[in-house]
């Protein structure tokens, strides 16, 4: 195989420096007879959308054609690794297409009945065997598990947790036996505390929690997605619930503080990642305006970026622009550190060591 030859400014370390690459994977050694495919400019380790459902669409699950055909959606805006949040189709075999993005799958989310979009999660109808659940979609994904905290609950009109504490409890702990981390979509405030005090690994959107659990994440390690882009709909959804105006007002409360609670996540040392939460109503290849998002609530513009490519890739277990690291990377002819609007316009795209884009 032809081995290739970059040279660029690398980041995070901000130095120029020459890399190459052969059998898919990064040298810092020079390379007999490499062919240059990039000279000047910046280069990234592979960026991460932390939050991603590939094989979820409009209109609820697809076939995998059309998850593959999202996955090059996001291989096209520069995504080469997707955390994908729980898909009610199997997209296993989209892991076998060495020119679609790293797949980490977390299977189907868990729920009660009635209480998520219908035909997404699995749904038990005992919420004490979640941690056998748990169990089983921790063997069949890539080491997490998506619980849904929270959802409209019809009898009281409003957000409400799905989960007992000690079932909670007991869940987290059998997906960390079986090797896998937990992370749950969470809108409201009620959820987050027990969800907090069983150990997750990560919270999803948590857009109620206080300063108080914000303190509680930042002791424990646990990580915050966002998901801003997701954020910005929170009115329609409050519009659209007519039956349910607790819920509503509750939403739009939600959507209103929601900068301020990021925000006092990230200065109080938070883990926070990019994601998108693509698929349904987000289109995919949007992980450029989530880190933009990130920046305007108050990351630096290095600190996105590190949010959605070198931390979050360290997050995951992968490695960034290292000897001997899968050459993952997209190139840059300006500096996303000036202006993260350079990240729309990649240069090239390598995946697995190959020229994608």
């Amino acid at each position: 195989m032809t081995a290739l030859h970059l040279r660029g400014v690398l980041l995070p370390e901000g130095r120029s420096r020459d890399l190459w690459v052969q059998d898919g994977l990064i040298s810092t050694e020079p390379l007999e007879d490499a062919v240059t495919v990039f000279d000047g400019g910046y280069v990234l380790p592979g960026p991460v959308d932390a939050h991603c459902h590939v094989g979820i669409g409009p209109h609820g699950p697809v076939d995998l054609d059309e998850a593959a055909n999202q996955a090059e959606t996001d291989r096209a805006a520069g995504t080469l690794l997707i955390r994908d949040c729980g898909a009610p189709v199997d997209t296993s075999p989209l892991q076998a297409r060495a020119d679609l993005p790293r797949i980490l799958r977390a299977g189907r989310h868990l729920a009660r009945p009635k209480r998520y979009i219908p035909g997404l999660a699995e749904e038990l109808e005992d919420p004490e065997v979640l941690p056998e659940a748990v169990a089983e979609q921790a063997a069949r994904g890539d080491g997490w598990v998506k619980l849904v905290g929270d959802w409209v609950d019809r009898s009281v009109g409003d957000l409400a947790p799905l989960w007992s504490d000690e079932a909670l409890g007991k869940a987290v702990e059998a997906a960390h036996r079986h090797g896998a981390r937990v992370t749950a979509h969470v809108f409201g405030e009620r959820a987050l505390g027990g969800l907090l005090d069983a150990g997750i690994d990560c919270i999803e959107h948590g857009t109620g929690l206080d300063d108080a659990m914000i303190e509680q994440m930042a002791r424990q390690g646990t990580a915050l997605v966002p998901t801003l882009i997701n954020i910005e709909n929170f009115p329609s959804f409050a519009s659209a619930a007519v039956k349910y105006p607790d819920y509503a007002s509750h939403m739009r409360r939600l959507h209103r503080d929601s900068d301020r609670t990021v925000r006092r996540a990230i200065e109080a040392g938070v883990p926070v990642y990019a994601g998108t939460d693509a698929g349904g109503g987000i289109e995919h290849g949007r992980l450029v305006d989530e880190i933009v998002a990130l920046h305007r609530v108050g990351m630096s513009r290095e600190q996105a970026l590190g949010a959605a490519t070198w931390s979050a890739r360290r997050w995951l277990g992968f490695a960034g622009l290292e000897h001997g690291a899968a050459a993952d990377l997209v190139c840059y002819a300006d500096d996303p550190r000036v202006d993260l609007d350079a990240l729309r316009f990649p240069e090239r795209i390598l995946l697995r060591g190959d020229l994608v884009g």
